[in-house]
């Protein structure tokens, strides 16, 4: 995925907004909520499998990046939408929702989604945070689990880009006009920068002790969440850059875990896709006690398995790779008996085509291929997240504008590309026949 970026103040201070008194932001130094029963409806991991209560628990969701937005009352926000969707994901089985917290920094950016979250370091936009409460509060009426990820090494969130601009390095290149190669080379310094990490870190730290104001429960005690995630794809970027990476990997870790011991913590990495392709790094950064489990992602158009002319012929090819690639993550991981999660995994619709209601016969070939891997025995991964649901969407155009629908393509990527919409229902008898439902 494509990033974006913003010239910013180089305020560095952290300047947290006073919410804390409308409940908006709880206090980051306060004692920790244990809650001492399992059986609270809170995942666990005991001998390398997910624990829901006393079951193993095995899942098949979907990636819903942009709920909080949808739960807020602001520019963006569709609480009825938000309330469809859920049911609707909730009637299909699709009860695990991979999401954001929100975005970083400023808006009418190309490729950028808005309204964003963090506005400038520890400042907070409240209704975002509103927003990330109620759909927390939904979720909770529905015994759904979210998997929320805080920062992102893409620039369609901020993320990286965003926190280096902070940290005073300069103005992070634009991929749409720069190329993604400049944009890299920029990002690859966020491992290596102090001040970019321990700006990343404070605001893990704001969101997971905050407190919703909906239920009146701190986070760490919301059963609807089963994992806090360090970042989406986050990458050392440079052979330099490992050490630096896995340390703030852990760092993150052990902070989120100092705050929040009830919940598990993931790190969002790709696989060794995202570990300059050194399986030793991403079986390290897994291995460190303060991660819960693995996560590895699949993207055979993004990494050239197929081809626009060929998603349909090269299928056995996306389909060997594929497995070859779960294989040896799984093998890698395996010795430190933890689960694995393929939370993404995508694939265009037919003919490259945007358009709901246009065929998707590859697609959903693909998709019932990788959810037959899903078990709770050897050899089989713990649970996956298709990327992404579209829902109700109805995009507006092929790159999204302010005012379009969300859908489960993100900003930089063609709108209903790998979305999977409530029209698609070929792909959703593939789902219902994993789920059960």
């Amino acid at each position: 995925m494509k990033q974006i970026l913003r010239k910013v103040r180089n305020s560095v201070g952290i300047t947290l907004m006073a919410l804390a008194a409308t409940g908006a932001v709880a206090s980051c130094g306060g004692g920790k909520h244990i809650v001492e029963n399992a059986n609270d409806g809170f995942v666990t991991v005991k001998d390398g499998k997910f624990y829901l209560n006393d079951s193993v628990y095995t899942f098949i969701g979907t990636n819903f990046w942009y709920g909080a937005i949808l739960g807020s009352e602001g520019r963006g926000g569709d609480r009825q939408r938000l309330i469809a969707e859920l049911d609707s994901l909730h009637a299909l089985g699709l009860d695990n929702l991979r999401v954001l917290a929100g975005g970083d920094g400023n808006v009418s950016l190309p490729s950028h989604i808005e309204p964003t979250l963090q506005t400038a370091p520890g400042v907070y936009n409240d209704t975002i945070l509103a927003g990330l409460d109620f759909l927390l509060s939904e979720m909770e009426k529905r015994d759904m689990k979210a998997v929320i990820y805080l920062n992102n090494a893409w620039e369609w969130s901020g993320g990286y880009g965003q926190y280096l601009e902070w940290a005073g390095e300069g103005d992070c290149p634009l991929p749409s006009e720069a190329g993604y190669p400049a944009y890299m080379e920029f990002v690859a310094k966020f491992p290596k920068s102090e001040k970019g990490k321990e700006l990343a870190i404070a605001h893990a730290k704001n969101i997971v002790g905050r407190t919703n104001r909906y239920t009146g429960k701190p986070y760490s005690e919301s059963p609807a969440i089963m994992s806090w995630q360090i970042a989406n794809e986050p990458r050392a970027f440079s052979e330099e850059g490992k050490e630096p990476f896995a340390e703030w990997i852990q760092a993150t870790a052990k902070a989120i875990k100092e705050i929040d011991p009830n919940h598990l913590v993931s790190t969002g990495s790709e696989g060794k896709h995202g570990c300059e392709q050194d399986l030793d790094l991403w079986k390290k950064i897994h291995s460190y006690p303060e991660v819960d489990y693995a996560n590895i992602h699949i993207w055979p158009y993004n990494w050239g398995w197929v081809s626009p002319e060929t998603l349909t012929d090269s299928l056995p090819v996306a389909k060997r790779n594929s497995a070859d690639y779960i294989k040896e993550h799984l093998d890698a991981i395996a010795s430190v008996g933890k689960p694995i999660v393929i939370e993404e995994f995508g694939f265009p619709r037919d003919a490259m085509a945007i358009e709901k209601g246009s065929p998707v016969t590859a697609r959903d070939e693909y998709y019932d291929y990788v959810m037959e891997m899903v078990g709770d025995g050897k050899g089989k991964v713990a649970g996956l997240n298709f990327w992404g649901w579209g829902g109700n969407a109805s995009p507006a155009h092929r790159s999204w504008q302010p005012g379009d629908d969300y859908s489960g393509d993100p900003a930089q990527e063609d709108q209903g590309l790998n979305s999977v919409f409530a029209t698609d229902s070929t792909t959703l008898e593939v789902v219902r026949k994993h789920t059960g439902k």
